[in-house]
């Protein structure tokens, strides 16, 4: 079998990949966990039938400043021929209470985010996302975006060239975008500097 089940499970279609926005992961990229169950649904079948978790320990520790931390400790289990897997351990963690410029507060799904990590690190190991992990070192998690995509839902095509209205060379989008807004409509850098001098 070797690499076959990693390979099917290792590339995340761009749907299931989200920047993060804020906090200390500000400019990396999170996976979504559905595309994640829902692959090991594909691969293996349904929750409890062809894959399943169990949890083995869930505590808190104390941070800083009188902020907590939510831990998990999963198995993840496999079917492979009618035979389950040795267990896949791993850990998650989330916070249960959380400083920021307002103060403390609670998160009441900080187990269930926890939970979700263990799993997403569970599952790694049998190569889901894999291509995020491998490609990029700076992650929590960044797209390989020359790395081609499984089957998954259609993304919308996009056109990043255009065709200079004057001399019909070929321009890039943003290039495009800024003589729109300057000229009122699409031009090289050329002609753009031919419609400046005339």
């Amino acid at each position: 079998m070797s690499l076959e089940i990693w390979d099917k499970l290792k590339v995340p279609p761009d749907w299931a990949l989200k920047p993060i926005a804020g906090g200390s992961l500000k400019g990396k990229t999170d996976i979504n966990p559905q595309w994640r169950y829902m692959v090991m649904t594909e691969q293996f079948g349904p929750c409890g039938v062809g894959w399943k978790f169990e949890k083995v320990k869930q505590w808190t520790e104390q941070g800083d400043g009188g902020q907590v931390f939510a831990f998990v400790d999963v198995n993840l289990y496999i079917k492979i021929d009618g035979k389950w897997s040795e267990p896949i351990p791993a850990n998650g963690g989330d916070m249960l209470i959380e400083k920021d410029k307002n103060g403390l507060h609670h998160n009441d799904e900080a187990f269930k985010m926890a939970t979700t990590d263990a799993l997403g690190t569970a599952m790694k190991m049998i190569g889901v996302a894999a291509s995020v992990y491998t490609n990029f070192s700076d992650t929590k998690y960044q797209r390989n975006t020359n790395t081609q995509t499984t089957k998954q839902q259609p993304t919308e095509p996009k056109q990043d060239v255009y065709a200079c209205e004057s001399c019909k060379k070929s321009i890039p989008q943003g290039v495009q975008a800024f003589s729109i807004k300057k000229y009122g409509k699409s031009l090289c850098q050329d002609c753009q500097k031919k419609a400046v001098s005339a």
